[in-house]
């Protein structure tokens, strides 16, 4: 790995991980602790970008590594947090609350599926009509 790479990495690590503070703390101010909205939609949100991102530039190469692996593993990649949503639904489950612990559960790994899919397909989509089907 290059230091140029590393740095990157690091500096885009630092962003996501404020980004996703940011987000936890202001969805306890709006919502509160019963459920855990901030990890859910932080996830949501990097399952769907780092789809759109994988096909629409990671893939074809139009992007430099260092850069790419600045935003794909640094940013998103701490923005995103399957450690916290593991954590928060064993918490739900284990103090009773069952049903906001399955739909938790449900919702992050079926809508970060969804989502990751349906950006994937959009970036590849977005690809496509500007290289007029040739891939590069």
């Amino acid at each position: 790995m290059k230091s140029k790479e590393i740095i990157g990495v690091g500096l885009g690590g630092a962003a996501g991980s404020l980004l996703r503070y940011s987000l936890g703390v202001w969805s306890l101010q709006m919502f509160g602790n019963q459920f855990p909205y901030g990890t859910l939609v932080a996830n949501l949100i990097g399952s769907f970008f780092l789809g759109w991102l994988t096909s629409r530039v990671i893939e074809q190469k139009c992007l430099n590594p260092a850069i790419a692996s600045s935003i794909g593993t640094g940013l998103i990649g701490s923005f995103t947090t399957f450690s916290t949503f593991s954590i928060e639904s064993i918490s739900l489950w284990s103090s009773g609350s069952l049903i906001p612990a399955i739909v938790y559960i449900s919702a992050s790994a079926g809508g970060g599926l969804l989502l990751a899919f349906t950006g994937y397909a959009l970036g590849a989509r977005e690809q496509e009509k500007e290289t007029g089907g040739v891939q590069l």
